[in-house]
């Protein structure tokens, strides 16, 4: 994806706002997922085939987790570091969820398309940070 692309998606040609906009997504998605397992994990689990212990400890991370992508996305200049970081945890939760589904978890047919799903918009949410701080960089050079 070229950074002509990018900039369209994310509807601005500011680099440091196509990078706050990701990361910000990225915050809101996870934060609401969080929400979601927190506050019904009894029905979800059931529904997904997942213990409701397995969604409230997902949960409590996914929002401290949130919380943490959402300080950069809120700066006027994310720290790179910080960005890496965010896309290294964001790649590490994809191959963590398909390694998950592989070898342990026995979810319903529901639980493992939403496995899937959550793990392959990670892996995308990585890939839009990644390139846009790759953009801002070169910006910056």
């Amino acid at each position: 994806m070229s950074a002509i692309q990018l900039a369209a998606f994310a509807r601005t040609t500011e680099p440091q706002s196509v990078l706050r906009r990701f990361l910000a997504l990225d915050a809101a998605v996870t934060g609401a997922n969080a929400l979601a397992y927190l506050a019904f994990s009894g029905p979800l689990g059931r529904f997904l085939g997942v213990g409701s212990g397995l969604l409230l400890a997902v949960g409590a991370f996914l929002a401290l987790y949130a919380a943490g992508v959402a300080l950069p996305a809120g700066r006027r200049r994310p720290p790179a570091a910080g960005v890496r970081a965010v896309v290294e945890v964001n790649l590490a939760w994809t191959v963590l969820s398909l390694v998950s589904l592989a070898l342990w978890l026995s979810p319903s047919t529901a639980g493992t398309v939403w496995t899937v799903f959550q793990a392959v918009t990670v892996a995308g949410f990585a890939a839009l940070q990644h390139l846009a701080l790759k953009a801002c960089q070169e910006a910056d050079s």
